[in-house]
């Protein structure tokens, strides 16, 4: 179902000058719902049953895992409804609805909640985990084997870190394909559970706040995808969000590619010069960014 569902996005490289590497872009940001999230979302949904897709679809997402639980519902013909925090973009949950999905907007707690028991209160459905579903995580690994197919070379990864199925997925197939590629995770520094977990050697809880790069960041590590992570990764980078505007208006000026807040955040690391000085390939792992947050970023506001 992901190859009739997802596009095989290109792997194209960094235009910039002086970078410190041979800098390569995935380009996520190119699927139908401008998000990789199609893909795992697409996997797992082929894999229920048909008393299972006849009570529907739920899943809790700030926006992008929605769309493409959203855009699969609507090819089966299933209703889908979405649990999404109230810090949630409108130029998400309006994308959600036009893709027929109904949006329930909690608190951030209430949807931190979601995500752990699989459900919410008076709502029916079959639940769609955005990340921590091996499933999803397969959809997520099929990046890996197109990445190898355009750059079998490639020297190190570096993937935005959310819930970690991004992540895991990818390095899963990478650790069996091609164990010498390095894979590093990219969090934004207002909300970065995974590095500061991985420091303590345990998941801990961090102070999240809230930022314009709202599709990575949480307070904590659900502990099944830190034992996962920390098997499959070689290191954790945190990019500040000025750095990760800096990025953003790069793609924008010298690639013409509009990403959003965590499709930049890989870009903003590898810049930095930490994860390799051969050949990198970053995930840009989605474009759903609201105009008017772009605008204010690309003149310098933001």
């Amino acid at each position: 179902m992901i190859a009739n569902t997802a596009l095989r996005t290109p792997l194209i490289r960094l235009n910039v000058p002086d970078a410190p590497a041979e800098i390569y872009l995935k380009l996520e940001n190119l699927q139908p719902i401008g998000s990789f999230k199609i893909r795992g979302a697409a996997n797992a949904m082929a894999r229920l049953t048909p008393a299972e897709l006849e009570r529907g679809v739920v899943t809790a997402s700030a926006g992008n895992m929605a769309q493409g639980v959203a855009w699969c519902a609507r090819r089966l013909g299933i209703p889908c409804t979405v649990i999404a925090p109230d810090t949630a973009p409108e130029a998400k949950t309006s994308a959600i609805e036009r893709l027929g999905g109904r949006v329930i907007k909690v608190s951030f707690e209430e949807w931190w909640t979601a995500f752990e028991q699989r459900s919410h209160p008076g709502v029916e459905g079959t639940f769609i985990h955005s990340f921590d579903d091996r499933h999803v995580m397969a959809g997520n690994g099929t990046i890996a084997l197109e990445v190898l197919e355009d750059l079998p070379d490639a020297d190190a990864v570096v993937i935005p870190w959310g819930g970690g199925g991004l992540t895991c997925g990818i390095a899963s197939a990478l650790r069996e394909l091609r164990p010498a590629c390095k894979v590093f995770t990219a969090e934004v520094a207002t909300a970065a559970p995974l590095a500061a977990s991985l420091a303590a050697g345990t998941p801990v809880v961090i102070d999240y706040e809230p930022s314009w790069v709202d599709g990575i960041g949480a307070k904590a590590v659900f502990p099944q995808m830190f034992e996962r992570a920390r098997k499959l990764i070689d290191g954790a980078f945190v990019a500040n969000l000025p750095s990760v505007s800096n990025a953003l208006r790069l793609l924008v000026r010298h690639n013409h590619i509009v990403a959003e807040g965590a499709g930049a955040c890989p870009v903003a690391c590898a810049l930095s010069g930490h994860a390799s000085s051969g050949k990198i390939v970053c995930i840009i792992s989605g474009g759903n960014i609201d105009p008017t947050k772009l605008a204010r970023i690309l003149t310098g506001e933001l």
